[in-house]
């Protein structure tokens, strides 16, 4: 509004002549005219006339036109932070009359400070009927009335006063106020920071419902408050329904969807949150990217990987270092050391700074291939760069030297760590049982985890699959049977492996029965039966002379898509090499090869035993 038509305004709003005496009106007067003289240094009133201000008074001079609105703004903090100077405050009337000046000259941030001051003091703040009755009752033009409650509302938000806020809203949908999308986000936002969800969505849903212009951010960040809480069906349904009100997702609310569909490993779900990302017309981000090749790293799928990789760079999409590291970690753990130094040096030249979980996938990379010298110029690269060597870094060290059987350079770099204050954990423990396994030192192996049980370092899936294995060894299933049941009870899920190598023991033991009462609670437990899984059991059959359940297992395992190993071969081979059936196991020896597995020793032993099969 103009500035004479907002001074007509305030006059009839804020005018207190009809009750203000002639003394206060003189009072007022003699204050305008001294600040309309004063500097930005000093107000230039006495204090003897500011001690005894009253409220007549300040509304008098916070509404009289012939004071700029910053003298106007000047004088109200003066008010404000000056108590002991000036005992009285300025009242409810009086902050709106600042805040409607303050919007004439367009000083909306100022407004909202007056306001919020208002809001957060008991003495001054009003119920919303009675702000709302003296605002409509004055006059005020609909414009300045909608940034008024628009304002109000947001700054209940700010507050955390969310039931006045949500009266403000009820009051604005009711009498037709247009709302501003953005102060709903500041409401969604202050819901979302304390954590308060279920509240949220109740105030989204009422968003939807009054027909508030629902943004893609607001609809994002409800979505992903879906998806936080599993209800990620929920959160798709939410999408689709106001995609069909010509809501518009972007590439963040795809990817939380994706995000959410792949910790469930829903990949059904991934594939269609992706086609209607497709159909929507939204390029992927590297965020959508990076989930991606995430989750074919997740499942060693190399080549698929390495494709959207490579798509990301065609379409200029720039890979960022997770994205790089994700691929690097991939190349590191499938031993393929050339693409991951090569990546490495694209990632360097690219002008971006390695990590130290970019070194310590290059650094377990060195360590697979048994070179551990080679790990000393990455570590001596790490520390010019000023980047400390962590504790998973050590530990893939000592786990470099245990499985080389250097178990006192281990211990050497255990004795570095620890100077360094990093505490030996459940995985330091883990490396040298193992390490110590692997030079046939179990009894060793089993002392050190319970002293780290005896330590306070609590055992993991991989600590107590460690006990379970060299128990099996000895022949000992009754403590491996045991150890499984305690892992169990203290929370720590066996895996595959937990399983496999108790079903291994008790097949080359010939105990079928007790392996497949194993197998059975593997599946009941939603675990996959691997190739390992099935080559066990296959053995165990051949051993027992069953050669027919072995080839049945063989075919089972084929037709579930596990892909069988050059020890799958062998095995059947030799079972089949024992009964005299040296066409079937030629046979294998034809699918092996065109498989492209390389036969080795032990498969032409067996070819060959096949062929003397069943002679005395």
């Amino acid at each position: 509004m103009s500035n004479q038509k907002f001074y007509n305004t305030a006059k009839q709003v804020f005018s207190s002549s009809s009750f203000a005496s002639k003394s206060n009106e003189h009072t007022a007067d003699f204050i305008t005219k001294s600040l309309i003289n004063s500097t930005s240094k000093s107000l230039n009133i006495p204090p003897s006339l500011i001690s005894s201000l009253n409220p007549q008074i300040i509304h008098l001079v916070l509404s009289n036109p012939r004071l700029p609105t910053l003298s106007c703004w000047r004088f109200f903090n003066f008010l404000q932070t000056n108590r002991s100077i000036a005992p009285q405050k300025p009242n409810f009337e009086s902050h709106v009359a600042v805040i409607l000046r303050l919007y004439g000259v367009r000083r909306f941030a100022e407004a909202k400070c007056v306001m919020s001051a208002a809001v957060a003091d008991d003495d001054v703040r009003r119920p919303l009927p009675e702000i709302a009755s003296f605002v409509a009752g004055n006059g005020v033009e609909p414009k300045v009335k909608t940034r008024f409650f628009d304002m109000l509302f947001r700054v209940f938000a700010d507050c955390g006063r969310f039931r006045e806020g949500l009266e403000v809203f009820d009051y604005m949908v009711k009498y037709g106020f247009v709302i501003d999308e953005r102060s709903c986000m500041v409401y969604l936002i202050a819901y979302k920071k304390l954590d308060r969800f279920e509240s949220l969505y109740e105030f989204f849903q009422k968003m939807v419902e009054s027909n508030v212009i629902i943004t893609v951010y607001a609809m994002t960040l409800v979505i992903d408050g879906l998806c936080k809480r599993k209800q990620v069906e929920k959160a798709r349904n939410l999408m689709n329904d106001l995609v069909r009100k010509g809501v518009k997702p972007n590439a963040y609310t795809f990817n939380t969807l994706i995000d959410a569909y792949l910790k469930k490993s829903d990949s059904r779900g991934v594939e269609d949150v992706l086609a209607a990302m497709e159909k929507a017309g939204v390029d992927f981000s590297v965020a959508t990217y990076t989930l991606l090749i995430e989750w074919r790293a997740r499942y060693f799928k190399i080549e698929d990987a390495q494709k959207l990789f490579d798509e990301m760079l065609e379409k200029n999409v720039a890979a960022d270092i997770h994205v790089y590291n994700l691929m690097i970690n991939l190349y590191s753990k499938s031993s393929d050391v050339k693409r991951a130094f090569a990546l490495f040096d694209e990632l360097v030249e690219k002008g971006l700074k390695p990590n130290a979980h970019i070194y310590g996938s290059l650094i377990h990379a060195v360590c697979e291939t048994g070179k551990m010298e080679g790990t000393q110029v990455l570590l001596n690269e790490m520390q010019s760069k000023g980047i400390d060597i962590n504790r998973v870094i050590f530990n893939t060290l000592m786990d470099g030297y245990c499985k080389q059987g250097m178990i006192n350079e281990a211990r050497k770099l255990q004795d570095v760590m620890e100077r360094k204050g990093l505490q030996a954990d459940v995985y330091t423990y883990t490396i040298f049982a193992n390490g110590l396994c692997k030079l046939k030192q179990h009894e060793q192996a089993k002392t050190l985890l319970f002293s780290m049980v005896e330590k306070g370092v609590a055992p993991n899936t991989v600590a107590y699959t460690t006990l379970i294995d060299i128990y099996r060894k000895e022949g000992n299933f009754i403590e491996a049977e045991r150890m499984l049941n305690e892992m169990e009870k203290k929370g720590e899920k066996p895996n595959n492996l937990t399983y496999n190598s108790l079903i291994d023991g008790y097949c080359k033991r010939g105990m079928m029965k007790e392996a497949y009462v194993l197998r059975k609670k593997m599946e009941d437990k939603g675990l996959v039966l691997d190739v390992y899984t099935y080559t066990s059991l296959m053995q165990g059959e051949c051993i027992d002379g069953n050669i027919d359940e072995a080839v049945r297992l063989f075919e089972e395992m084929k037709g579930k898509k596990v892909i069988p190993s050059i020890k799958t071969y062998t095995v059947l081979m030799s079972g089949l090499s024992k009964e005299g059936r040296s066409d079937e196991a030629f046979g294998l020896y034809d699918e092996m090869k065109e498989g492209g597995i390389r036969p080795d020793d032990d498969v032409y032993s067996s070819l060959v035993g096949s062929l003397h099969g069943g002679e005395t």
